[in-house]
């Protein structure tokens, strides 16, 4: 009897998931809509639902992360490597309350005590991550992944620059247009990568069951 694979999904599931997300997708939209409409006064800044939306997820990543690495163990440095990249986004966004609060330049110092002790245990596994890395990137999960890392680190950013909203509006330039675009390109990227962080507990689940 042919064996299928745990790293394939049935059509079913497939169609039912993406249904989940798409609804999701739809309703983090909705609440876009009302921020726009309803709050002018914290209109995508750090109070609004766009910006606290976006920590949501990204602690929701992290700790789909987290738990990969700490509870399943099938994919050890992968996990690592994201907890290191998902934590040092959830800190990053917190940085004006950190600047604020803490001192200026906390959000710099987190990010760096959390990112270099992950980046020397993965360099040093370096053969293991590679093994693992190897072993997931036909996977779901990793398509959403590199979709979101692309939209949330590079398109946004791109997206999001002042220089291309004043040359679109002119005269008519406000930072709202360029805040609205990017933190709205930022939260999908979000959303693709705690998707993708989903798809990832949800692999290593099956892969786990089809060992035993």
């Amino acid at each position: 009897m042919l064996k299928t694979s745990p790293d394939r999904i049935s059509f079913r599931a497939t169609c039912l998931r993406a249904l989940a997300y798409l609804l999701i997708i739809a309703a983090l939209m909705e609440g876009v809509m009302h921020e726009a409409q309803r709050l002018p006064s914290v209109q995508f800044s750090e109070s609004g639902f766009t910006e606290i939306t976006q920590s949501v997820l990204l602690l929701l990543a992290t700790g789909l992360a987290l738990a990969t690495r700490l509870i399943q163990r099938q994919l050890p440095n992968v996990a690592l490597l994201l907890v290191g990249l998902l934590g040092a986004s959830l800190i990053r966004e917190q940085d004006a309350w950190l600047d604020t609060h803490v001192f200026d330049g906390a959000w710099q110092t987190l990010v760096t005590l959390l990112v270099l002790p992950v980046l020397f245990v993965v360099i040093r596994q370096r053969r293991a991550f590679v093994a693992e890395l190897e072993s997931m990137t036909g996977t779901f999960s990793f398509g959403l992944f590199s979709a979101g890392f692309l939209t949330t680190y590079a398109f946004s950013r791109l997206y999001g620059r002042s220089e291309l909203w004043q040359a679109i509006l002119g005269d008519h330039y406000l930072r709202t247009f360029k805040d609205a675009a990017e933190e709205i390109t930022e939260l999908f990227g979000y959303t693709l990568l705690l998707f993708a962080m989903l798809e990832l507990v949800l692999l290593v689940r099956r892969r786990l069951a089809a060992r035993e």
